[in-house]
């Protein structure tokens, strides 16, 4: 019987295929890069057909590098970025607009509109998400309002909306040819189209944004046989679904109430468990699905979403061109001993948890003429570490866990000053695992487990690593300075955009 098992990991900047062992090692690896469209300030789009193209690419390379063919695998997971909103024609295949990707802000004003004197939290007793430009559900009415045509193809039944995960199914398992259209608990959370409570659409939120039923995929859980794979994943069992934050939940093997862990990729983002229970939240963060094993009761989290992490390193390498790679933005940051009361507040895509402020924007305060780049890149790095503390703080005093340690993972991670300064800023130990891409580890895991390669919860959690531990060292006097001074950086960021 063949012991090992795939994950597609689409994220926001590169689509990634991963082949793991029954012990959670990695196999195989393919990686690529694509394309950001960048229309207009604030505006981030995707094309669909590039992102699948992107998809079969890795799948093929990944397999062929490793010598391992299809009927090798017990079966593949999907992890992909969330909230990036994707419409196409059921009858022919064809995208009918670029994707619009989470991070685009150009639903700001139609977001205002949908709050119809209630504000922001509207619609957060139904979906735990406050109205922001992040989520799903406006940006289809962004496209249904705004691309020729498209409001009479959907009314019509022809054309159809998904998050990523829904795109790559319905064309791996077949498109025109009986693809299925079908999201999992975890993506669907994330469009404000979901109630938490019921895990199905809800007619209220669908009127609201004036979105046809007939658009949207069927719910299913995370975890479970969704169907079988056609072309670069011919007879490969699809069993498991599951949005990147709740796939990385799922990789650090966090399947207790309280256990939590932070990604850094694009962005942060910061979950904890807290099981069968939706903990509202007061304090600026998410009530979220945590994921959902076929046949079983659901799994609910907190959740802090930061907008931007390791792209502000990006931008830092292609917009000011003051890195090459993005892994020399550690020895620059390393080349001074402090940041030099410079802040660095990346609202690129304005503030998300526990702000909310799709008026901030990005700003660098405290330059002086000693200032030089590394005192920039020093503080690019630092502010996802304070960004990271506000959710935090937020996240135990709306759960009323203290954090004994953070699991941490993602591409940053990799960065020794940042993960020092996260536990020093934090005070509290910083965990990395053995493997880093546990976005990816916790799709395989997902779907290994539908299809009986692991045994249950406690199997995997056999499996989890611990490869490094950074303990904080910072007195508490400097870094109560240094987050003060974040706090009256950030201040500058705000009122911006209209």
């Amino acid at each position: 019987m063949p012991r090992l098992v795939g994950a597609i990991d689409q994220g926001t900047t590169s689509t990634r295929f991963m082949v793991f062992d029954h012990d959670g090692s990695v196999v195989a690896s393919a990686q690529e890069e694509f394309e950001q469209i960048y229309p207009r300030p604030g505006w981030v789009e995707h094309d669909p057909a590039v992102i699948l193209a992107s998809v079969e690419s890795v799948v093929t390379r990944g397999l062929s590098h490793a010598g391992v063919a299809t009927r090798d695998l017990v079966a593949v997971g999907i992890t992909n970025q969330r909230e990036t909103t994707v419409v196409w024609d059921r009858s022919t295949g064809t995208p009918l607009a670029n994707a619009i990707v989470w991070q685009d802000t150009r639903t700001s004003r139609l977001c205002q509109e949908l709050e119809g004197g209630h504000g922001i939290d509207r619609f957060r007793p139904a979906t735990g998400l406050p109205l922001a430009t992040y989520f799903s559900g406006p940006k289809a009415t962004w496209l249904l309002d705004n691309v020729d045509g498209l409001a009479e193809e959907a009314a019509a039944g022809r054309a159809v909306m998904g998050t990523v995960d829904s795109w790559l199914l319905w064309n791996l398992t077949g498109g025109t040819a009986g693809g299925r259209h079908v999201t999992d608990v975890s993506n669907a959370s994330r469009t404000m189209l979901m109630d938490l409570a019921t895990l199905t659409w809800s007619d209220e939120l669908l009127a609201a944004m004036r979105i046809p039923r007939s658009m949207m995929a069927e719910i299913v859980p995370s975890i479970g046989r969704v169907g079988l794979g056609t072309g670069v994943l011919e007879g490969v069992p699809i069993s498991a679904i599951l949005g990147d934050q709740h796939a990385a939940l799922f990789g650090q093997t966090c399947f207790l109430p309280g256990e939590a862990k932070n990604t850094y990729g694009t962005g942060c983002f910061l979950l904890m468990n807290t099981g069968g229970v939706m903990v509202p939240s007061t304090h600026g963060l998410l009530t979220t699905m945590g994921y959902q094993i076929a046949g079983e009761p659901p799994v609910y989290a907190l959740e802090g979403s930061v907008a931007i992490a390791g792209a502000v390193v990006q931008w830092l390498r292609d917009n000011l061109r003051m890195i090459s790679t993005a892994g020399e933005i550690e020895a620059l940051a390393a080349a001074v001993e402090d940041n030099g009361d410079v802040y660095f507040v990346p609202a690129f895509s304005g503030l998300f948890a526990p702000h909310w402020r799709s008026d901030a924007r990005g700003v660098i305060t405290g330059l002086t003429r000693f200032s030089t780049r590394s005192h920039i890149a020093r503080a690019a790095l630092e502010a996802v570490a304070y960004q990271t503390r506000e959710v935090l703080e937020a996240m135990q005093t709306d759960s009323g866990v203290t954090l004994r340690e953070l699991r941490v993972d993602g591409g940053m991670v990799a960065n020794n000053l940042l993960m020092q300064f996260q536990a020093d800023i934090l005070d509290v130990p910083v965990v990395r695992t053995r493997t880093d891409e546990t976005t990816a580890l916790g799709a395989a895991y997902g779907a290994g487990l539908a299809e009986g390669l692991w045994h249950d919860l406690d199997d995997l959690r056999a499996r989890w690593r611990e490869a490094d531990r950074w303990s904080p060292g910072m007195a508490v006097a400097e870094r109560e300075t240094l987050y003060a001074g974040w706090h009256k950086a950030l201040q500058r960021s705000l009122d911006w955009a209209g």
